[in-house]
């Protein structure tokens, strides 16, 4: 597996090795073995997978309890992904990473607990699905808004037209309201 780093040192876009031929394909897209060699000691609780038209936005979501850690990926479509450093503590406090995942180029993206977390969908479609470190936890669920002009996600909206996102990612919290972590 191919590790490839981004702005923020703990988000991480990995590449697995892709083996294919005239009947199609094969990859392993989870090896706890892999992932601890890599310096990744992981473990999984919950497995998710959300399907979304073009043009939806969805997050940018965290927990402020029970913080999950994600790995994610597209197994249909296309999606630009990004991650929110919200953890006091850390030197990139504040910034984002994003990277562009898709069917075709089976890259994922490992966005630790402490991240707001979001994505757009660029294709017709896409099927996204996630491995979590923690449970779903409704009562410290939180939604960073995904324009906020102090974190400056600088979205691939297509066209320049505004996403479709739910109620909730409206009332989403602007960074200067929204809870952080220590």
């Amino acid at each position: 597996m191919k590790i490839i780093p981004t702005n923020i040192p703990d988000v991480l876009i990995l590449e697995p090795q892709v083996f294919g031929d005239a009947r199609g394909f094969f990859l392993e897209t989870w090896n706890s073995k892999t992932f601890a060699d890599a310096g990744l000691n992981l473990s999984f609780v919950q497995d998710n997978h959300s399907r979304s038209g073009q043009g939806i936005l969805r997050g940018m979501h965290y927990q402020i309890q029970n913080p999950q850690g994600k790995l994610v990926r597209v197994t249909s479509g296309k999606v630009f992904d990004v991650a929110v450093d919200l953890r006091q503590s850390s030197p990139t406090f504040g910034q984002w990473a994003g990277a562009e995942l898709s069917a075709e180029n089976y890259r994922m993206l490992w966005v630790p607990p402490g991240f707001a977390h979001g994505f757009y969908v660029m294709s017709e479609s896409a099927d996204f699905l996630y491995k979590c470190t923690d449970f779903y936890a409704p009562a410290y669920d939180r939604s960073l808004r995904w324009d906020d002009p102090t974190v400056g996600i600088e979205w691939p909206l297509i066209n320049g037209t505004q996403p479709t996102i739910s109620a909730k990612d409206e009332a989403g919290k602007s960074w200067q309201e929204a809870d952080k972590f220590a």
